[in-house]
């Protein structure tokens, strides 16, 4: 957990990440609504609301640097954000989770290195040159940078053959230095995609999708080596916000192979009451509206409205989605599948986008090669507590 304990502390950190909080980085006097909500959702994540706030949940005006923030009430058992009887979800925020998470991580890379002289390796296949995969390349290889594992890059041309990449899945199998190994997706039409994920050793298949893997995903008293990154990071964000799953209703809208049904196995695993609703699925309305826990992931801009959640639902959204924005100086904007700014106004917590799940992907993948390597090492796993 990081070092954040007190109010005044969660207040500036927030105010020097948002800019355009109204606030002179003095403490000031005028933070935004969204500054607000992001404020609360930082206590509540760091069991912090108790001991700031006064009776009935509300900020006394004394703890809080700003009279703004003393009209913020926090609604009973719901832990949603009430500003002047308007109220918001609190906000899961997934780039502060997976900073956490990479803290912990280097903690114990720097104890292994220290203790046995291993450092985890991981090893990622380019195919081609799409500019958002080299662009997630590049953010996996800082990623690895910033916690201490090796990383190793292998970029191919758009033309090579399928042989060409096993035969570098085969030396990095074989390479004692390598725990994790990732291709990246999309790979060129002309490959076999099953193929070359099967080519992966399943001890290093740090992605999780190796048909094994799913398989002991999908089986009762099976455990996988390693599960798929970006379900895993959702379920993250629900345990690091002491969201309870079981005996809960959720929905998984979406039903890929990479977030969806992963994400229905996992929700079953932790005895949630899961349904998956898909693009054959009629009136999706009526079953997202008595779910307790939606994950969505299928790629529509703001599909889920507000009128599509129950009140109280906790809303994880994986969709990242362009969308046209003049304004913007890129001329568009992220968006999720959920319609933010209406269905924040009746769930009790969402993820935002950018900067909710999409985080927990590159951490989970960092975990998932921080657990091969004790795992080939026959080490004990206390990082198996991290995710």
């Amino acid at each position: 957990m990081a070092a954040i304990k007190t109010f005044q502390q969660i207040t500036t950190a927030r105010v020097r990440r948002n800019p355009k909080s109204g606030d002179d980085g003095g403490g000031g006097a005028n933070l935004t609504k969204e500054t607000l909500i992001a404020i609360f959702s930082d206590l509540e994540q760091y069991n912090l609301r108790s001991t700031t706030c006064g009776s009935g949940g509300q900020i006394p005006a004394t703890a809080a640097a700003s009279p703004a923030a003393a009209a913020v009430v926090v609604s009973g058992s719901s832990s949603a954000i009430q500003i002047n009887n308007e109220t918001f979800a609190k906000v899961i925020d997934g780039k502060r989770v997976a900073k956490d998470i990479r803290e912990e991580i280097a903690v114990e890379i720097s104890r292994m290195q220290e203790e046995i002289g291993i450092v985890p390796g991981l090893a990622v296949i380019l195919v081609g040159d799409r500019k958002d995969s080299a662009t997630y390349v590049r953010n996996k290889k800082k990623a690895c940078d910033t916690v201490g594992i090796n990383s190793y890059e292998v970029h191919l041309a758009e033309d090579s053959t399928e042989e060409e990449v096993l035969n570098h899945i085969s030396k990095f199998n074989d390479d004692p230095s390598v725990h994790g190994i990732l291709v990246q997706l999309p790979l060129p039409s002309h490959m076999n995609e099953q193929n070359i994920l099967n080519a992966v050793c399943i001890e290093k298949d740090v992605d999780g999708f190796h048909p094994l893997n799913i398989g002991r995903l999908a089986m009762r008293g099976r455990e996988p080596l390693f599960v798929p990154c970006t379900p895993k990071g959702c379920i993250e964000l629900l345990h690091r916000y002491d969201i309870p799953i079981k005996g809960k209703r959720a929905v998984v809208i979406g039903r890929s192979n990479i977030v969806g049904m992963p994400a229905a196995l996992l929700l079953q695993r932790e005895d949630a009451t899961v349904s998956i609703v898909h693009s054959r699925t009629k009136n999706p309305e009526e079953i997202t509206s008595q779910a307790d826990i939606i994950i969505s992931a299928v790629g529509q801009p703001n599909m889920v409205r507000g009128s599509w959640v129950k009140p109280g639902a906790v809303l994880i959204d994986v969709g990242i989605n362009p969308v046209e924005d003049p304004e913007s100086p890129r001329g568009y904007r992220l968006v999720g599948d959920i319609c933010y700014e209406e269905a924040s106004k009746v769930a009790s917590a969402i993820t935002p986008v950018p900067g909710g799940v999409g985080p927990m992907t590159i951490a989970m993948l960092l975990s998932n090669t921080l657990l091969s390597a004790k795992r080939i090492n026959n080490l004990r796993m206390p990082a198996e507590n991290i995710v």
